[in-house]
Protein backbone atom coordinates (compact mmCIF):
# COMPACT_ATOMS: atom_id res chain seq x y z
CA UNK A 1 0.00 0.00 0.00
CA UNK A 2 1.17 3.53 -1.15
CA UNK A 3 1.55 5.85 1.99
CA UNK A 4 -0.08 9.21 0.98
CA UNK A 5 1.38 12.93 0.99
CA UNK A 6 -0.38 15.07 3.57
CA UNK A 7 -3.49 12.77 3.16
CA UNK A 8 -3.64 13.47 -0.82
CA UNK A 9 -0.27 12.59 -2.52
CA UNK A 10 0.45 9.57 -3.94
CA UNK A 11 3.43 8.48 -4.92
CA UNK A 12 3.51 5.04 -6.91
CA UNK A 13 7.69 4.48 -6.79
CA UNK A 14 7.30 4.91 -10.79
CA UNK A 15 10.05 7.98 -10.69
CA UNK A 16 12.54 7.93 -7.73
CA UNK A 17 12.46 10.53 -5.03
CA UNK A 18 15.69 10.05 -4.56
CA UNK A 19 19.02 9.98 -6.06
CA UNK A 20 22.54 8.86 -3.91
CA UNK A 21 20.32 9.19 -0.56
CA UNK A 22 19.35 12.98 -1.74
CA UNK A 23 15.65 13.94 -2.03
CA UNK A 24 15.10 15.35 -5.82
CA UNK A 25 14.21 18.56 -6.81
CA UNK A 26 10.42 17.37 -8.21
CA UNK A 27 9.85 15.74 -5.07
CA UNK A 28 10.89 18.42 -2.38
CA UNK A 29 8.66 20.62 -4.50
CA UNK A 30 6.15 18.48 -5.18
CA UNK A 31 5.69 17.55 -1.22
CA UNK A 32 6.25 21.28 -0.28
CA UNK A 33 3.28 22.27 -1.96
CA UNK A 34 1.10 19.63 -0.72
CA UNK A 35 1.95 21.00 2.15
CA UNK A 36 1.51 24.26 1.91
CA UNK A 37 -1.91 23.05 0.56
CA UNK A 38 -2.99 20.34 3.03
CA UNK A 39 -0.89 20.69 6.62
CA UNK A 40 -3.24 22.92 8.96
CA UNK A 41 -0.01 23.74 10.91
CA UNK A 42 1.70 25.24 7.86
CA UNK A 43 -1.39 27.36 7.34
CA UNK A 44 -1.16 28.56 10.65
CA UNK A 45 1.78 29.87 10.03
CA UNK A 46 1.24 30.86 6.36
CA UNK A 47 -2.38 31.96 6.51
CA UNK A 48 -2.05 33.14 2.57
CA UNK A 49 -2.21 29.26 1.85
CA UNK A 50 -5.53 28.54 3.01
CA UNK A 51 -7.74 27.59 0.51
CA UNK A 52 -5.51 26.01 -1.64
CA UNK A 53 -4.96 23.03 -3.02
CA UNK A 54 -3.72 20.53 -5.85
CA UNK A 55 -5.27 19.01 -8.77
CA UNK A 56 -5.77 15.49 -9.03
CA UNK A 57 -3.02 15.55 -11.46
CA UNK A 58 -0.85 17.56 -9.52
CA UNK A 59 -1.68 14.92 -6.52
CA UNK A 60 0.19 12.10 -8.28
CA UNK A 61 3.99 12.47 -8.29
CA UNK A 62 4.36 10.28 -11.45
CA UNK A 63 2.40 12.96 -13.19
CA UNK A 64 4.36 15.75 -11.73
CA UNK A 65 7.71 14.62 -12.10
CA UNK A 66 7.12 13.87 -15.83
CA UNK A 67 4.99 17.03 -16.06
CA UNK A 68 8.22 19.06 -14.97
CA UNK A 69 10.79 17.96 -17.26
CA UNK A 70 9.11 19.85 -20.09
CA UNK A 71 9.11 23.03 -18.09
CA UNK A 72 10.66 26.08 -18.70
CA UNK A 73 13.45 26.82 -16.33
CA UNK A 74 12.86 23.94 -14.02
CA UNK A 75 16.48 22.52 -14.42
CA UNK A 76 17.85 26.29 -13.77
CA UNK A 77 19.28 26.84 -10.83
CA UNK A 78 17.16 29.23 -7.88
CA UNK A 79 13.98 28.63 -10.20
CA UNK A 80 10.77 27.93 -7.82
CA UNK A 81 7.83 26.58 -8.59
CA UNK A 82 4.36 29.74 -9.14
CA UNK A 83 0.80 28.92 -9.00
CA UNK A 84 -0.29 32.46 -9.33
CA UNK A 85 1.31 34.70 -12.01
CA UNK A 86 -0.74 33.62 -14.57
CA UNK A 87 -3.92 33.87 -12.79
CA UNK A 88 -3.49 36.58 -10.04
CA UNK A 89 -4.88 35.28 -6.83
CA UNK A 90 -5.35 31.71 -7.94
CA UNK A 91 -5.17 28.68 -5.06
CA UNK A 92 -4.54 25.63 -7.02
CA UNK A 93 -1.22 24.17 -8.22
CA UNK A 94 -2.58 22.22 -11.82
CA UNK A 95 -0.41 22.11 -14.96
CA UNK A 96 -3.14 25.00 -16.17
CA UNK A 97 -1.58 27.85 -13.37
CA UNK A 98 1.90 26.60 -12.62
CA UNK A 99 5.52 27.59 -13.87
CA UNK A 100 8.69 27.69 -12.78
CA UNK A 101 10.09 31.30 -12.42
CA UNK A 102 13.30 32.61 -10.92
CA UNK A 103 13.24 33.51 -7.54
CA UNK A 104 14.48 37.44 -8.25
CA UNK A 105 11.25 37.54 -10.45
CA UNK A 106 9.02 35.34 -7.67
CA UNK A 107 9.52 37.91 -4.70
CA UNK A 108 8.79 40.44 -6.91
CA UNK A 109 5.39 39.59 -6.54
CA UNK A 110 5.20 39.17 -3.08
CA UNK A 111 3.24 41.65 -0.72
CA UNK A 112 3.98 41.44 2.57
CA UNK A 113 0.10 42.23 3.44
CA UNK A 114 1.04 40.68 7.48
CA UNK A 115 3.45 43.07 7.98
CA UNK A 116 2.15 46.35 6.74
CA UNK A 117 -1.31 46.60 9.07
CA UNK A 118 -3.91 48.84 6.76
CA UNK A 119 -1.95 50.24 4.43
CA UNK A 120 -1.86 49.79 0.76
CA UNK A 121 1.21 47.72 -0.97
CA UNK A 122 3.89 49.92 -0.83
CA UNK A 123 3.30 52.65 1.61
CA UNK A 124 5.05 52.95 5.27
CA UNK A 125 3.93 56.07 7.64
CA UNK A 126 6.63 58.56 8.14
CA UNK A 127 6.08 61.22 10.33
CA UNK A 128 3.09 62.34 9.01
CA UNK A 129 2.83 61.60 5.65
CA UNK A 130 3.32 58.78 3.27
CA UNK A 131 6.86 56.98 2.18
CA UNK A 132 7.51 54.85 -0.84
CA UNK A 133 9.83 52.37 -1.64
CA UNK A 134 10.08 49.91 -4.38
CA UNK A 135 12.18 47.56 -5.32
CA UNK A 136 15.49 48.56 -7.43
CA UNK A 137 17.72 45.19 -8.65
CA UNK A 138 18.72 44.00 -5.08
CA UNK A 139 18.01 47.34 -3.12
CA UNK A 140 14.87 49.38 -2.06
CA UNK A 141 14.67 52.96 -3.90
CA UNK A 142 13.33 55.84 -2.33
CA UNK A 143 10.54 57.00 -4.51
CA UNK A 144 8.99 60.25 -2.23
CA UNK A 145 6.82 60.93 0.75
CA UNK A 146 3.16 62.26 0.37
CA UNK A 147 0.23 63.49 1.64
CA UNK A 148 -2.26 60.83 1.62
CA UNK A 149 -1.93 57.13 0.89
CA UNK A 150 -3.85 56.77 -2.46
CA UNK A 151 -1.48 59.34 -3.67
CA UNK A 152 1.10 57.41 -2.10
CA UNK A 153 -0.12 54.08 -3.78
CA UNK A 154 -0.07 55.51 -6.95
CA UNK A 155 3.50 56.27 -6.96
CA UNK A 156 3.99 53.13 -5.59
CA UNK A 157 2.04 51.20 -8.50
CA UNK A 158 3.56 52.97 -11.29
CA UNK A 159 7.14 52.44 -10.20
CA UNK A 160 6.37 48.94 -9.78
CA UNK A 161 4.61 48.25 -12.62
CA UNK A 162 7.81 49.90 -14.47
CA UNK A 163 10.33 47.90 -12.73
CA UNK A 164 8.41 44.39 -13.41
CA UNK A 165 8.48 45.17 -17.15
CA UNK A 166 11.71 45.94 -16.95
CA UNK A 167 12.66 42.34 -14.92
CA UNK A 168 10.45 40.70 -17.54
CA UNK A 169 12.59 42.22 -20.45
CA UNK A 170 15.60 41.29 -18.96
CA UNK A 171 14.46 37.70 -18.13
CA UNK A 172 12.31 37.07 -21.54
CA UNK A 173 14.79 34.83 -22.96
CA UNK A 174 14.89 32.06 -20.12
CA UNK A 175 11.41 32.05 -18.99
CA UNK A 176 8.54 30.60 -20.03
CA UNK A 177 6.43 32.82 -22.33
CA UNK A 178 3.46 32.95 -20.22
CA UNK A 179 5.50 34.06 -17.41
CA UNK A 180 6.67 36.91 -19.39
CA UNK A 181 3.28 37.47 -21.05
CA UNK A 182 1.57 37.83 -17.36
CA UNK A 183 4.34 39.45 -16.61
CA UNK A 184 4.03 42.40 -19.23
CA UNK A 185 0.13 42.82 -18.48
CA UNK A 186 0.68 42.57 -14.43
CA UNK A 187 -1.11 45.44 -12.47
CA UNK A 188 -0.20 46.37 -9.17
CA UNK A 189 -3.61 46.43 -6.96
CA UNK A 190 -4.39 48.82 -3.62
CA UNK A 191 -5.55 45.61 -2.17
CA UNK A 192 -2.31 43.39 -2.81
Amino acid sequence: MTKLICGVGVNDGKYPAKVNGKHLKEYLTWRHFLVRCYCPKYQERFPTYVGCYASENFKDYSYFYKWCQSQVGFDQKGFQLDKDLILKGNKAYSEDTCLFLPSELNNLLISSRACRGGLPVGVSAHQGRFQVRCCNTSKDRHVGYFNTPELAFQAYKQAKEAFIKRQAEKWKNFIDPRAYEALMRYEVSITD
